[in-house]
C-alpha cells in the first residue's frame, strides 16, 4: 500500500473535496470573491487542501461543509484530525496513511470473520490469516487505500458489523451486551456513508426473520430498539441526513436509477466486471466457472458439501447482505466505478474463496484442496504483475506531465476556464504547485484582454495555458499573438483539461 502510495501522482476531484470539506471555510474555493481574474500564488490553492496555523483548533467547518454537501461528516472529522499533523502544507500522505491504518483493522476483522468460518478445520488460523491477507492486497483493496475518500472507513464498519452479528448469531443465550457495540457501529456507519443503511437494513431483516422463527420476541424487541436508537441518535447528531437522502440531488438520482430497468441491469453488469477486475484480479469468472463445474459434479456423484449448520448461517450472513449491497449500490450509484462496491469486495472474495475451498474438499483430500487453493491464490497475486494491472485513480501515467509543469517549466499559468465542461477541483493539486496562476471567467479571448492579463508578468520563459474551451486553436493563436510568442507545444491532458506551453 505504501509503495502504491508513492506511485500515486495526482488526486481525483472527490479527493480534493475530501481535503477541502475537512479544512476550508466553504465547500467550493470558486465561491471566493477573489478567485477569478486575479493572479494567485500556489499558496492560495494549497490553502483549500491544508490546515493553516490559525485553524488548528477549528473543526466547525467539517460539520458546516457536510451540511451543504451530500455526505455525513464522520470520515471528514477523522481526516481533519490527521491534517492537523501537516500544518500549512498539503500532502497526499495524510489521507493515504489514514486509509492504511484503517486497512490494518480491516485485515484484522476479516481475519476474525474468516476464523469463525474455518473453525474446526486443520490449521484454521493459518487459513484465515492467508485469505485475509490476500483479500487486503487485491487491486480493489489497494485502490480503496490510495483513494482518499470514506470508502475504507465504510469497509471497516461493514466488516465490524458482520463480525459482531456473527457473535450475536453464535450466542447460545440472548446476549444483550453485544447490542451496545452493534449500535455504536451502526451509528458510525450511518455517519460515514448513507449506503451503509442498505447493508444494515438487510442484516436487520435476516435477524428479524431469525427471531420470529425462534419466537424470541424479547431479543427481537431489544435488537429493534438498538437499531432505532442508533438511527435516531444519528439524526440528532446530523439531522441534515434527511435532506440529503430524500430531497438532495443524489437522493433523487438514486430513485430515478431504480425506475429505469434497462439501465439498472446494465449498471450491475458493468460493476460485475469491476468486481472481477479489481476484487479478484480479473479471475472472478474463472472462479465462478470452477464452482459451477464442481457443483454439477457433486450432484452427478450424489455427494454433499461438507459445511456444517453453523457455518452455513455465517455464510448466509456474509453473502446475502454483501451480494444485495453490491446489486443495490450498482443500481443506485451515479457512476459505474469501483468505489461504490469496494466496501463488500473483500467479503465477496472471502465468501467465494471459502466456498471454493469447501467444494474442492468435498471431492478430494484436504491436502489436495490446500495445494489447489494455494495455486489459485498464487495466480491471483501474480496476474496483476504479469499483465501490469494498476489500481484505480493511481494517476501514474500523469507523472511526467506533473514533473514538467511543476519543475521543468513552472512558468506563469493561465487557465482559460469553462465551468460547463469541468470542475476546477479536478486540477487544484497542480495549481498548488505552480508559482503564479490566473483563472479566467466571463472574458472574451481577444488580443487586448490577454495582454491585460499578462501585463507586468515575466513571460520571457513562456507561459502555460490550461484550456477546456471548445475553440482551442483560435484562442491559442490569440495568446501567441498577444506577446509575439513563436511556438505552441502540446504538453498533455490532465483530467478534463489540456495543457499547452506557449513560448
Amino acid at each position: 500500500m505504501y509503495l502504491h502510495g508513492i506511485n500515486k501522482q495526482y488526486i481525483h476531484i472527490d479527493e480534493a473535496y475530501s481535503f477541502g470539506l475537512a479544512s476550508y471555510d466553504k465547500t467550493e474555493i470558486e465561491n471566493n470573491e477573489d478567485f477569478y481574474n486575479t493572479w494567485h500564488t500556489n499558496k492560495y490553492y494549497e490553502d483549500y487542501l491544508s490546515v493553516n496555523e490559525d485553524e488548528i483548533l477549528s473543526y466547525k467547518q467539517v460539520y458546516e461543509n457536510q451540511k451543504n454537501d451530500v455526505h455525513p461528516p464522520l470520515y471528514y472529522l477523522i481526516l481533519r484530525f490527521a491534517m492537523g499533523f501537516s500544518i500549512d502544507h498539503f500532502s497526499k500522505w495524510t489521507g493515504i496513511i489514514v486509509n492504511i491504518v484503517i486497512y490494518c483493522f480491516v485485515t484484522i476483522f476479516m481475519y476474525l470473520v474468516l476464523k469463525q468460518l474455518f473453525k474446526g478445520e486443520n490449521r484454521e488460523k493459518e487459513k484465515a490469516l492467508i485469505l485475509s491477507f490476500v483479500s487486503s492486497i487485491t487491486i480493489a483493496s489497494i485502490s480503496n487505500v490510495i483513494y482518499i475518500r470514506m470508502y475504507s472507513l465504510l469497509t471497516l464498519e461493514i466488516l465490524i458489523t458482520v463480525f459482531l452479528h456473527i457473535k450475536l448469531l453464535q450466542a447460545q443465550n440472548p446476549n444483550i451486551k453485544l447490542l451496545l457495540p452493534i449500535g455504536l457501529c451502526v451509528l458510525a456507519g450511518v455517519l460515514t456513508h448513507y449506503y451503509y443503511i442498505f447493508y444494515i437494513a438487510i442484516i436487520y431483516l435476516i435477524f428479524f426473520i431469525k427471531y420470529i422463527k425462534e419466537k424470541n420476541i424479547k431479543m427481537l424487541i431489544y435488537y429493534t430498539l438498538t437499531m432505532l436508537a442508533s438511527g435516531i441518535l444519528s439524526l440528532i447528531i446530523f439531522p441534515y441526513s434527511i435532506q440529503h437522502m430524500f430531497f438532495g440531488y443524489r437522493g433523487q438520482g438514486v430513485i430515478s436509477n431504480f425506475e429505469n430497468i434497462y439501465k439498472s441491469l446494465l449498471n450491475v453488469f458493468i460493476q460485475l466486471y469491476n468486481l472481477s477486475y479489481y476484487g479478484f484480479n480479473n479471475l472472478l469468472f474463472i472462479i465462478i466457472i470452477i464452482i459451477i463445474g464442481i457443483l454439477i459434479y457433486i450432484k452427478v456423484i450424489k455427494s454433499t458439501v461438507k459445511i456444517n449448520k453453523e457455518n452455513k448461517e455465517i455464510l448466509r450472513l456474509i453473502y446475502i447482505p454483501s451480494i444485495l449491497f453490491f446489486i443495490i449500490t450498482s443500481i443506485a450509484s451515479p457512476w459505474n466505478v469501483l468505489r461504490y462496491i469496494v466496501p463488500v469486495c473483500g467479503l465477496i472474495f472471502a465468501f467465494l474463496m471459502y466456498l471454493l475451498y469447501k467444494l474442492i474438499n468435498t471431492i478430494t483430500t484436504e491436502k489436495t484442496s490446500n495445494i489447489l487453493c494455494v495455486i489459485l491464490i498464487c495466480a491471483i497475486l501474480i496476474v496483476p504483475v504479469i499483465f501490469k494491472m494498476k489500481p484505480e485513480l493511481l494517476y501514474y501515467d500523469e507523472k511526467q506531465t506533473i514533473e514538467k509543469v511543476k519543475n521543468d517549466l513552472n512558468v506563469p499559468t493561465i487557465y482559460l476556464y469553462n465551468k460547463q465542461t469541468s470542475n476546477f477541483l479536478d486540477n487544484i493539486m497542480i495549481f498548488s504547485m505552480i508559482k503564479d496562476s490566473y483563472i479566467t471567467k466571463d472574458i472574451e479571448y481577444t488580443n487586448e484582454n490577454i495582454q491585460k492579463i499578462l501585463n507586468n508578468i515575466n513571460t520571457s520563459n513562456g507561459i502555460l495555458i490550461f484550456i477546456n474551451e471548445p475553440q482551442k486553436e483560435e484562442i491559442l493563436n490569440v495568446v501567441k499573438k498577444s506577446k509575439n510568442f513563436k511556438n505552441c507545444e502540446y504538453i498533455n491532458k490532465l483530467n478534463a483539461t489540456e495543457i499547452y506551453y506557449v513560448y
